[in-house]
């Protein structure tokens, strides 16, 4: 038995696929499939879209129980956040890592993001779903919050995101939400406690435990996904009804149709070609979240989820507290193919011809305008705004012949924002060379075990950013060999001596 610098006991004998937390091994171990989450959120999905669609006016009376429980998993993501990173920066024996990490991580999400944004404008360039509409924008009618967003749009500009990053007090950050100014605080104060060296530890130390008792509470929310799930989803059906769905039904085909070829050809062509893995695999692993996001129609519930999970398959902890965060701000692959195609349709619609230079020019103002609305209510209708503010030749007045059909883009939007975000961090692991690629093989085959219960007792080594698996079988020549029993093992934000007998 041992201890962690902070004090977390764990021992027992570790083999390579299985991981030992106390006396308990977690291969092997499965619930019953009732009790299993996801199904628990797919019986609540279904049972939602029939409400719905039976009973409309009851079902939009359900609204309130999806946006408390929304609201109740917002209220974790700031902390979460701000702790990870924290743990994370702390954990990297070298600050130099951690700018190199994050330039990695930008590079990539400027790269994918370039990418969505042409998959949507080559769907709408070839199917032109927007011919023969001739809508007139001055007939439109722009008010309600449909207009609210407009107005908010067309006084953004582009580099306000970078101007707000900066909060007007600590803890405005985190009651405003704003995901971009927790992360600049807790780049800070990681950095800070990293520099102050054994004057910080201490802190650091209160930062993992504090970390196991947000997640515990996460736990105790997430048993409310199923009601959230439902309370959205007939909300969604009952507010907006299916002849919403089937008015607009051939660009909300070609919007989904677009996000699965991007996510199975591009996503999983990278993750098949650089890190070795398989995107089918990855979608099982994370079908939980999957349904909260599809249950929802937002990828912030399944955020701790996805960081919790990626830490089990392998990937260190500091990269996941970097990149993860990060990249739901600054990785929106599927806000980036709803913008482009949505432009493109909106101009078809209004018969305002745009030549391919404009079609470029557009491009290079979404790649900044899409940042700018990161984690606000209506960003995706702001960001839209914004853009055809800001080049001027589509009315803005046009994202109206779209607002009806939102809610059914919104779901596809996240998921593909989701396992965006899920492909870059495996991505930027393996570039670093901080991902145990025989541990997430063993893990995505279902060979590994389940992965860890958010806030469990048994699973304070996660939580606390311990190794979940050796580090001798990375991927990479450079990578370290198998340490010994009784050696000091470094990873993740702590050092375990641990004795295996």
């Amino acid at each position: 038995m041992s201890q962690t610098p902070d004090g977390a006991a764990h021992g027992g004998q570790r083999a390579s696929g299985t991981r030992v937390s106390g006396t308990r091994a977690t291969a092997g171990t499965s619930k019953p499939w009732f009790r299993q989450l996801y199904i628990q959120v797919l019986i609540a999905i279904v049972i939602g879209i029939v409400l719905g669609w039976r009973w409309p006016d009851l079902a939009t009376s359900m609204e309130p129980i999806g946006t408390t429980f929304i609201t109740a998993m917002k209220m974790l993501i700031g902390p979460i956040v701000f702790l990870t990173i924290i743990s994370g920066i702390a954990g990297v024996a070298d600050l130099k890592k951690v700018g190199l990490t994050g330039i990695k991580a930008l590079t990539y999400f400027q790269v994918g993001t370039i990418v969505a944004l042409m998959t949507g404008l080559v769907a709408i360039n070839v199917f032109r779903l927007g011919d023969g509409v001739h809508a007139d924008p001055s007939t439109l009618d722009t008010s309600g919050d449909a207009g609210q967003y407009i107005q908010q749009g067309e006084h953004q500009h582009w580099w306000e995101f970078l101007t707000n990053l900066v909060p007007d007090s600590f803890f405005g950050a985190f009651v405003e939400g704003d995901i971009l100014q927790v992360i600049f605080l807790a780049v800070i104060f990681g950095i800070a406690l990293k520099s102050v060296g054994s004057v910080g530890e201490p802190l650091i130390a209160g930062v993992h435990r504090l970390t196991e008792v947000v997640f515990k509470v996460l736990s105790f929310v997430m048993k409310a996904a199923p009601l959230g799930a439902f309370g959205a989803m007939s909300y969604a059906i009952g507010k907006f009804g299916l002849s919403t769905l089937t008015s607009l039904g051939s660009l909300i085909f070609l919007f989904y149709a677009t996000s699965i070829v991007f996510v199975v050809v591009v996503l999983g062509g990278v993750l098949a070609a650089y890190v070795k893995l398989n995107i089918f695999q990855l979608f099982r692993y994370f079908r939980e979240e999957f349904f909260l996001v599809l249950g929802t129609s937002t990828a912030e519930p399944a955020l701790p989820g996805l960081m919790r999970k990626l830490q089990f398959m392998g990937v260190e902890r500091s990269t996941v507290g970097l990149v993860v965060p990060t990249g739901y701000s600054f990785n929106l692959d599927g806000a980036a193919i709803y913008l482009s195609l949505a432009t493109l349709y909106i101009a078809q619609a209004t018969d305002t011809p745009l030549s391919l230079t404009q079609q470029l020019g557009l491009l290079a103002v979404m790649l900044l305008t899409s940042k700018g609305a990161a984690g606000v209510a209506g960003g995706g209708f702001i960001a839209l705004t914004a853009t055809l503010s800001t080049v001027g030749h589509v009315p803005a007045a046009g994202i109206m012949l779209i607002f009806g059909i939102d809610k059914f883009m919104s779901e596809c939007r996240a998921l593909v924002n989701f396992f965006g975000n899920a492909v870059a961090t495996l991505f930027i692991a393996k570039w670093e060379g901080g991902l145990d690629l025989a541990r997430a093989r063993e893990v995505l085959a279902g060979r590994a075990g389940d992965p860890p219960v958010a806030g469990a007792a048994e699973d304070a080594s996660v939580a606390q950013g311990v190794p979940v698996a050796p580090a001798g079988d990375r991927d990479a020549a450079s990578a370290p060999a198998r340490p010994e029993a009784g050696t000091e093992v470094k990873g993740g934000t702590a050092a375990v001596a641990e004795v295996t007998r």
